[in-house]
This record gives C-alpha cells, sequence and structure tokens, in this order.
C-alpha cells in the first residue's frame, strides 16, 4: 500500500515549515508521498515549500487562489497513491495520528477512516464553532440516518480512485460536507478513529466561517437528493419501450 498525503495550503507562512516537519516525521506503516497545493498564497508560503528538497514532496502551485475543494482536487489529480488522506497545514491536526487512521485499513476492517476529534476547553476554538459542527453533523445524520461523529473533520482515507469517483466539485469548506454525503449517500460508513485536535483562533488565522456551516448544511440536503449515476441509468432504462 503506499499512501498520498494530500496537503491544501493558503497563506500559512507561519506554521507551513513546521506542519510538514512533523509530517515528514512521522513514520509510516506503509509507502507514503507528500502532495503540496499553495493556492495562490500571497505570503511567503510558495518560497517556504519551494526551499524543501524531501524526494516523498511534490508541490504544485495554483496562480491564484481556488479554494480548499480546488486544491485537494488538484493534489488528488497528481497523487500516485492507492490510498489518499487529506492533512491541513495549520497544525490543528497531528500528522502522528495518521498511521492510527491506517491501520484499519491493512487490517483489512476498513475501506474508509475517518478522524474523530476529540473536543475540549482547550482543543475548541469556541463553544459556537463546536455548536455548529455538531449540528452539521447531526443533520448529517438524520438525513441519511446515520451515526457518524465528526462530518468536517480533515483526516478522512480513502482509496484514491474512491475519491476520485465521488468526483467533488465543491471549491471550498463545502467539500468536507460533499465528501461526507457522497459517501453516505453510497452506503459507506467511515470506520472511526479517535484523534488529538488543537483548534487555532483567529488571531492564528483561522479561515473557517459560520456561512460555511450554512453551506455544508445545503449540499448535505443536495447530495440526499441527487440520484446515484446508476439510479439515473436505472431510471432510463425503465423508460425504455
Amino acid at each position: 500500500m503506499k499512501l498520498s498525503v494530500l496537503m491544501p495550503v493558503y497563506n500559512e507562512q507561519a506554521s507551513v515549515d513546521r506542519a510538514l516537519k512533523q509530517a515528514l516525521a512521522v513514520e509510516y506503516p506503509c509507502d507514503v508521498e507528500f502532495v503540496v497545493v499553495d493556492d495562490g498564497s500571497t505570503d511567503g508560503t510558495a518560497a517556504e515549500l519551494d526551499a524543501f528538497t524531501d524526494e516523498r514532496l511534490r508541490v504544485v502551485h495554483h496562480p491564484s487562489n481556488r479554494g480548499k475543494g480546488a486544491a485537494i482536487r488538484t493534489a488528488a489529480d497528481a497523487a500516485t497513491g492507492d490510498y489518499v488522506v487529506i492533512l491541513d497545514a495549520d497544525l490543528e491536526y497531528d500528522p502522528a495520528d495518521i498511521p492510527a487512521l491506517v491501520k484499519p485499513v491493512l487490517e483489512g476492517r476498513a475501506t474508509v477512516v475517518y478522524g474523530n476529534r476529540q473536543f475540549g476547553s482547550h482543543t475548541a476554538y469556541s463553544f459556537w464553532y463546536v455548536l455548529g459542527n455538531k449540528g452539521v453533523t447531526l443533520a448529517a445524520n438524520i438525513i441519511f440516518n446515520s451515526y457518524i461523529s465528526d462530518v468536517e473533520t480533515c483526516f478522512k482515507l480513502m482509496p484514491l480512485d474512491l475519491y476520485r469517483r465521488l468526483d467533488v466539485r465543491s471549491t471550498g469548506f463545502g467539500m468536507e460536507a460533499e465528501v461526507t454525503g457522497k459517501l453516505l449517500r453510497r452506503r459507506l460508513r467511515p470506520y472511526e478513529i479517535p484523534i488529538s485536535y488543537r483548534a487555532r483562533s483567529r488571531e492564528e488565522g483561522k479561515k473557517i466561517t459560520a456561512w460555511d456551516g450554512v453551506e455544508a448544511l445545503a449540499i448535505l440536503v443536495r447530495e440526499r437528493v441527487r440520484r446515484l449515476p446508476a439510479e439515473r441509468d436505472q431510471a432510463s432504462g425503465d423508460r425504455r419501450p
């Protein structure tokens, strides 16, 4: 098994060097590559990335900012692994948790694995942030009759070909809800692993807003009512004379 770690980066000069060094230092239980997409950063992020010489690392530059979902799509297109996992460059997630996500796949117990964040007083950005996250997760469980713990987690591990087949079109943070909605719509329930988490503040550069939560709800509803390609083909066939 080869794992591709997909890292979207936008204006993270203060954290990207440390984030990448932490990720590269982890002992992974399989072959690994890192595909980093600089999403049109306007600070010194691009220079920080180009300074790395690790042979496991590939850097792709977007000429302008297109959003997290678009950056991950570019990274997935460039990836060569069997599986992919997403890792942000903001130091909120610990790459040392990634081997635990890989373990149930290697043991044949799971195909899709999510990292379930453990919110606490020292890890949460704010009460409203946690409440919004739990609200979106509750909505997903009601809409899809599931019991997932964290829709918006960054740590989503799955086969590369599956991610490509999901055909994620959301260019911003809405891609998190779209991925989950499309998995649940296909009755693919993620295997969940507890992970560590430390949310940063607005002053430290946190970008997600309440509007992203509203967008996530709309995307979940959209994915629930949208028919899968196979269902559309079947419906067309049923109408044929």
